[in-house]
């Protein structure tokens, strides 16, 4: 029990300041102006439409520096890891919206975006945190757009449209190869990977299960090659003697 009582009065503290804190904050927030937005007139503006163009684009910089550091990179060994780097930018870029919006209309709008961000984040339940990412984004959007906005609405929506574009250039793709003849699974990886390479594919992640019987691979291709493509090809242009049973896992 002893190691609890530090961590209880942590929270007891927490608690406690918040509590203090309430009547200021409540000031703060009753002495915030309401935010009134340019409406149409914002888009003539350019000084503030150049500098959130500025913004949005170092925030993705930055986010994908972060993202693909070389530790990272080395220790990625599942497909949401590897494509952990496109929600570090997505997630970014969204900071800087918030950020945006708050020093230019007001800590109110913030209030108001963190409250709907923790809504969606822990109320809709969505493959992957990419998804939800994008939801946060359009509501943000949305937002813009209810806040008379519709400068910020517009530039943001353009920005993410063509991230989102590059980001998804390069489909991702994870396959278990299964089934795999025995004592010939060294022989059945190195005839996958190198089909897929023969299509343009690079692959990630490697990882071979003799005991198994199994290969595992990870994958990314041009955004010209389908999956269906790739399907057919391992299907009719692996040795039968190495074939195994493909099963499929995209982002």
């Amino acid at each position: 029990m002893r190691h609890l009582r530090p961590a209880f009065a942590a929270m007891l503290a927490l608690v406690v300041t918040s509590a203090a804190a309430q009547p200021q904050l409540r000031e703060l927030l009753a002495n915030e102006p309401v935010p009134t937005g340019e409406g149409w007139a914002g888009f003539t503006d350019v000084g503030f439409l150049a500098n959130m163009l500025l913004t949005l684009t170092l925030a993705a910089l930055l986010g994908l520096v972060i993202g693909c550091h070389p530790k990272h990179l080395q220790v990625a060994d599942t497909l949401e890891e590897i494509e952990a780097p496109k929600v570090h930018v997505l997630y970014s870029v969204i900071g800087a919206v918030i950020g945006i919006l708050v020093l230019k209309y007001g800590l109110v709008v913030g209030f108001v975006v963190f409250g709907i961000g923790g809504l969606i984040r822990f109320r809709t339940v969505l493959r992957s945190a990419g998804l939800t990412g994008n939801v946060i984004f359009v509501t943000l959007v949305g937002l813009s757009c209810g806040l008379n906005l519709p400068h910020v609405a517009v530039i943001a929506t353009a920005f993410a449209f063509v991230l989102i574009y590059l980001l998804e250039a390069r489909a991702a793709y994870r396959i278990d190869i299964k089934s795999v003849p025995a004592g010939r699974v060294g022989e059945a990886a190195a005839a996958y990977r190198a089909l897929l390479e023969q299509q343009g594919c690079h692959i990630v992640g490697e990882k071979k299960s003799p005991t198994k019987s199994k290969v595992m691979l990870i994958f990314r291709c041009r955004h010209n090659v389908t999956r269906d493509n790739l399907e057919e090809l391992l299907e009719t242009q692996i040795d039968p003697s190495l074939k195994g049973s493909v099963d499929w896992e995209a982002d």
